[in-house]
């Protein structure tokens, strides 16, 4: 079983971002067969850690372009908590480049902050963003 198992309730009904959300559970997924195994690879933990900055930083873009489009009311606490996750992203990734092991503990951190986030914050939002046409 994978560490963070994709489930039907992170489904937003948005296409484009379930797609992403999709990816970032499995860049997750990735990372921990990875930090688990006898021997990680570290070019490969160093990929998967630099494609989660990027991909998270695209889709928080994304995101946050659709909720200035739209006024979604709720668009500064949602950028507060998109700025958190990338700031720790950006962080694990500096400091395995400094040589520090990525940990369980880290790991732990993306699992339950992006299903927190996807379950509470997203969800919140998809209403509004079906509302104007977002599918």
């Amino acid at each position: 079983m994978p560490f963070m198992p994709w489930s039907e309730q992170f489904v937003l009904g948005i296409e484009s971002i379930d797609k992403q959300h999709r990816w970032l559970v499995n860049a997750t997924n990735q990372l921990h067969e990875q930090i688990e195994s006898a021997q990680p690879d570290e070019a490969v933990v160093r990929k998967i850690l630099e494609g989660l900055v990027e991909y998270t930083v695209n889709h928080f873009i994304q995101e946050e372009e659709l909720f200035v489009r739209f006024g979604y009311p709720e668009t500064e606490p949602h950028q507060a908590e998109h700025d958190r996750f990338t700031k720790e992203a950006i962080h694990l990734l500096l400091n395995f480049e400094k040589g520090e092991a990525v940990t369980e503990r880290a790991l732990e951190f993306l699992k339950t902050w992006l299903t927190h986030h996807i379950l509470v914050s997203d969800k919140a939002y998809a209403p509004f963003l079906k509302e104007h046409g977002i599918q």
